[in-house]
């Protein structure tokens, strides 16, 4: 039988008497390729493989985080249909991407997190790389446990809605309980508001020797000592606090002493007020000289806005993770924004950077 002979074109030999060649492409199909620059300071803004899509629950806070990382939000089409059906459709392509979903799960909670699990299907199906959803308040994050018999745990659902729709991680604020992480299967980053409000009150004269934080309720006293620490090692007080229902608080006593200081109170959000509204009664009749509430997420459930603007506060201080409505808003009410927070914590996870490394872990990043 006879071989088959092996003929490699790139030999500089003749073959059958032919001239030696070798194969040359034709260039003019050729289609030039830009290679980036070593040290180009911008590339990271001209990042094409990061987007940031914005649901319809807080679009200006997402803006605000787009415009801090230079970058400009994706297109995306959200609608709803008649009969209530949300509709989701990316306008542009995010195959191979790493894309970042901002939607917190505030009032219309149910109606924003379907909103947000659509935006994740949608995404997943469009073959994106990495899907983050940055949820900057996270709804039900307060039925974390069964305080009763035939309870259920709701934060876990959500978490495990999330995880199902295909969030590849989730990045949130101030969660009411820490071990709500756990409840995800997936990596969760898990940023705190604290530092915003601390540059805040750092700028106003109070002396630090007239400063006492307050816990409204035992439940926060880790969240207030830690912020008592970072405020010049403030002391703390507690309120004792017995709730007989939902919605619904009573105070009894108060662990500490407030005479003729300025009482600072801190917790990750105000729904009614009323909690924190009773505790500020009781440290005026204990002779607190003025009283400051400060919180995350302002959730302002009636009758919040009535509560917090009657006289008991100097000043209200909330951040921006819930969008606030117009006829919300009264003379001692400030609001913060967290939009560089969220920014550069997203630009971290992107990067492959720990959201933890100094400096930026005296933002008690976690």
């Amino acid at each position: 039988m006879q071989k088959c002979q092996r003929i490699d074109p790139l030999r500089l030999r003749a073959v059958n008497g032919a001239t030696p060649y070798a194969p040359v492409a034709d260039r003019s199909l050729w289609t030039p390729v830009t290679m980036p620059v070593i040290g180009d300071t911008n590339i990271r803004k001209d990042d094409t493989r990061l987007r940031i899509f914005s649901g319809t629950a807080n679009p200006s806070l997402a803006q605000e985080i787009a415009s801090y990382m230079g970058l400009e939000l994706g297109k995306i089409n959200i609608k709803r249909f008649a009969d209530g059906e949300i509709y989701v459709q990316l306008q542009e392509s995010v195959r191979g991407c790493d894309v970042f979903l901002v939607q917190p799960s505030c009032p219309p909670a149910n109606e924003n997190l379907m909103e947000l699990l659509i935006m994740i299907d949608a995404c997943r199906r469009a073959s994106a790389k990495n899907i983050t959803a940055v949820i900057p308040y996270f709804g039900y994050a307060r039925a974390d446990r069964k305080s009763q018999g035939r309870e259920s745990i709701a934060a876990k659902l959500v978490a495990n809605m999330i995880t199902e729709a295909g969030a590849n991680r989730v990045l949130v604020c101030d969660l009411h309980s820490s071990q709500a992480m756990g409840y995800f299967d997936i990596p969760v980053d898990h940023v705190y508001g604290q530092p915003v409000i601390l540059d805040y009150l750092a700028s106003k004269t109070i002396c630090s020797n007239d400063l006492v934080v307050v816990s409204p309720d035992v439940g926060g006293v880790a969240r207030a000592r830690a912020f008592a620490k970072k405020l010049s090692d403030a002391p703390l007080a507690i309120v004792d606090k017995r709730r007989h229902g939902h919605n619904v608080a009573e105070v009894m006593n108060l662990i500490g002493d407030v005479r003729g200081k300025v009482a600072v109170m801190m917790d990750d959000m105000i729904d009614t007020a009323g909690t924190i509204a009773k505790g500020a009664e009781l440290l005026h009749q204990e002779g607190a000289r003025e009283v400051y509430a400060c919180c995350t997420h302002a959730v302002f459930s009636p009758p919040a806005i009535e509560r917090l603007s009657s006289g008991l506060f100097q000043e209200v201080i909330i951040t921006n993770t819930i969008p606030l409505k117009e006829e919300k808003n009264f003379p001692q009410l400030t609001i913060l924004s967290v939009a560089n927070l969220l920014g550069e914590t997203i630009w971290r996870v992107h990067d492959d950077c720990s959201v933890g490394h100094a400096p930026y872990s005296t933002l008690d990043i976690d």
